[in-house]
């Protein structure tokens, strides 16, 4: 035997190939290896060409997938402006928050003697005179010992809070015109002072609230003066309030459309798929109508009743039994009543009788101009009576 001229490695090699076009036969059909193909065909080989022929010299692209059309972006919602969105005021004379220290408010329910009441008004006047020397502070003290004797006069809490005004004290000025205001509402020295504090702290619309109070309840140049100073700003917060308040208006409607609108596109959907399922091709109504008609508050009630339920349930049972109760006036009305609606061609929910009511109430059973709604059965009538 002659030696072989290949190295064991060549046998690998080629014994791989093999291997390999064992498992790819198409490989063979390559243009390069076409020596190879025709080796084997020359000793008699078949190698399959229909399952696995490739054109390797020009290899189909890949067929690219068709776009997809980019959707629709939603349109973008007008953002509405913020109600506390920048606006250009003039805060000049705006004043930082004060601490807030509560001053004595007495008791609401003290019984007032006369005594009392001397002793407070006493207390009152030298608080008026201390505040005509500026000296505010002492005013305050003072107003608070005759609010203790007398904690019912709306005039000492207002007087104080003028007071706690003069000592850049807005908020306990607020509150004192507040409880002033609590027991006499039409007290316009409280809404004057309380203006001015609400001023003070910027508080623009609330300045001009109730400065137009105290000036619509007991004019005072000083209290107009202070309300024409506070009034441009306040009516530049109370328009951007507005405008505010309707375009959310605006867009609370738009999103209530929106839902009403899909909405109806679900109902209309789902009637469309109930329509769908309920039409067996011949025109006749399915199932899907006769839950539609029962839904018939007349045919509801009367199906509540025990008899006529029995009396459905026995003809559910066997359609033949409907001849039991053609002399029944309540159960024939039921029938004749379904068989108008459904126009002589209702579902057969019962069985046995096609293209009729359910159970096979035959087209146009119960014939009109029967006795008293009641059905016959005529020679034509396929009762299931064989």
């Amino acid at each position: 035997m002659s030696t072989l001229p290949f190295t064991k490695a060549h046998l690998a090699q080629l014994s791989g190939f093999i291997d390999l076009c064992k498992n790819d036969p198409k490989l063979l059909h390559h243009p390069e290896l076409a020596f190879f193909k025709n080796y084997i065909e020359s000793l008699g080989g078949k190698i399959p060409v229909a399952a696995f022929e490739t054109d390797f010299e020009s290899p189909k692209a890949e067929k690219p997938e068709p776009k997809k059309e980019p959707e629709p972006e939603p349109e973008a919602e007008p953002e509405i402006e913020s109600e506390e969105s920048d606006i250009e005021l003039d805060n000049s004379g705006v004043i930082e928050r004060d601490a807030d220290e509560p001053q004595p408010m007495g008791d609401a329910d003290k019984e007032v003697t006369e005594e009392d009441m001397e002793k407070s008004d006493e207390k009152k006047r030298e608080a008026i005179e201390a505040f005509s020397t500026g000296e505010f502070k002492k005013a305050v003290d003072i107003y608070t010992e005759a609010i203790l004797l007398n904690p019912g006069s709306a005039l000492l809490y207002a007087k104080r809070g003028q007071c706690l005004l003069k000592l850049n004290k807005p908020l306990a000025c607020i509150r004192d015109c507040s409880r002033a205001l609590q027991i006499n509402p039409d007290n316009a020295a409280a809404y004057k002072f309380r203006g001015r504090a609400h001023r003070l702290l910027g508080e623009w619309e609330e300045a001009a609230q109730d400065l137009r109070n105290a000036c619509k309840i007991d004019f005072d140049e000083q209290a107009d003066e202070w309300l024409r100073e506070v009034t441009p700003n306040a009516r530049k917060l109370e328009e951007h309030r507005r405008k505010y308040e309707r375009k959310r208006a605006e867009k609370e409607m738009k999103e209530k459309l929106e839902r009403a609108r899909r909405a109806r596109e679900e109902h209309a959907k789902a009637a469309k798929n109930v329509s769908g399922q309920d039409s067996d091709g011949t025109g006749a109504p399915g199932m899907g109508d006769f839950y539609q008609f029962l839904n018939d508050p007349e045919i509801m009630l009367a199906f509540q009743d025990p008899e006529v339920s029995a009396a459905f349930q026995d003809i559910s049972t066997n359609p033949a039994n409907i001849i039991k109760y053609q002399n029944n006036p309540k159960i024939s009305a039921i029938i004749t009543k379904l068989a108008t609606k459904f126009g002589g061609g209702m579902p057969g929910a019962f069985g046995g009788m096609g293209g009729g009511f359910p159970g096979g109430f035959p087209g146009g059973f119960p014939p009109s101009g029967g006795t008293g709604g009641a059905p016959t059965a005529g020679a034509g009538d396929d009762v299931g009576l064989d």
